[in-house]
């Protein structure tokens, strides 16, 4: 008699024990099958076995018909439900056959966090070389923002703590390119600022007053993007998710509040020519 012939098999509870036992409900064909087997073997255990591993072997009380049937015994309502879900799934079609196995570490396997880590500090430094070498002044004022930022997330990532999986690491590399478009955004306005003939003190005030609404919306839609992913995803999306939530809001303080001060700070304290603001 195979799981074939089986209908439905649920939890319900002895009406005079009132202790949890296993039901089971046949089709036409197995409430047949199941009655020759039950006449057969009254007094003896009959065994239930899936995918070859025992399940259970309940004592034949007597002759069953009607293809209805329970399973009896002192069952936990856990292990009842578990029972139940068994008998329900039924064994796979095939037979498995092992082709290949690996084993990876914890949160995806160490060796795969550390080199996706080793990439995001390398594209770290090629973004810092690009904006030195493209915005002079300013670009190492981005650069040096860009460390406190660095330095700011993982010091919360400690702090939180945040289970740095490789979906994590995405979420940080991304935040990273946040943060240089926030930069880039005021460079350029600061640059016309500057070619319009405005002082290098007003062109930052108006540089970074002009670039904040289109920071700001990118940024705010990320973050509802992020709270979305936090929200309806899973683990793996989750870890997305609050890495990438985190860097937008350090990413935003950095690129507004940081790079403003320090910017305000050069062009007070160090007097060079419009060439090395990109003039």
């Amino acid at each position: 008699l195979s799981g074939k012939y089986l209908k439905a098999s649920k939890v319900i509870f002895d009406n005079q024990t009132g202790m949890p036992i296993v039901s089971m409900e046949f089709n036409k064909e197995g409430a047949n099958l199941f009655e020759a087997i039950t006449g057969r073997n009254v007094g003896k255990p009959v065994a239930i076995f899936l995918d070859g591993i025992l399940l259970s072997a309940p004592r034949v009380e007597s002759k069953i018909s009607g293809g209805s049937a329970v399973i009896s015994g002192n069952f936990s309502i856990v292990e009842a439900k578990e029972l139940a879900k068994r008998l329900n799934s039924g064994a796979l079609p095939i037979k498995i056959t092992l082709l290949s196995q690996q084993q990876v570490g914890a949160s995806l396997g160490q060796e795969s966090v550390e080199n996706s880590f080793l990439a995001g500090v390398l594209g770290l430094l090629m973004v810092i070389i690009f904006m030195i070498a493209y915005y002079r002044l300013p670009g190492l004022v981005s650069a040096i923002a860009l460390i406190i930022y660095a330095l700011i997330i993982t010091t919360i990532f400690k702090l939180v703590p945040v289970v740095l999986t490789l979906s994590g690491m995405a979420g940080f590399i991304m935040t990273i390119g946040l943060a240089v478009d926030a930069n880039v955004l005021i460079f350029e306005r600061l640059k016309e600022e500057l070619r319009a003939g405005k002082s290098l003190q007003a062109a930052i005030d108006e540089g970074f007053a002009r670039a904040w609404t289109s920071i700001r919306d990118s940024n705010v839609s990320t973050l509802i993007t992020a709270f979305i992913l936090l929200w309806l995803g899973e683990t793996m999306v989750k870890g997305f998710g609050i890495t990438l939530a985190l860097g937008v809001i350090v990413s935003m303080f950095t690129a507004i509040t940081v790079t403003r001060v320090l910017l305000k700070f050069i062009a007070q304290q160090v007097k060079v020519s419009g060439w090395w603001w990109g003039k």
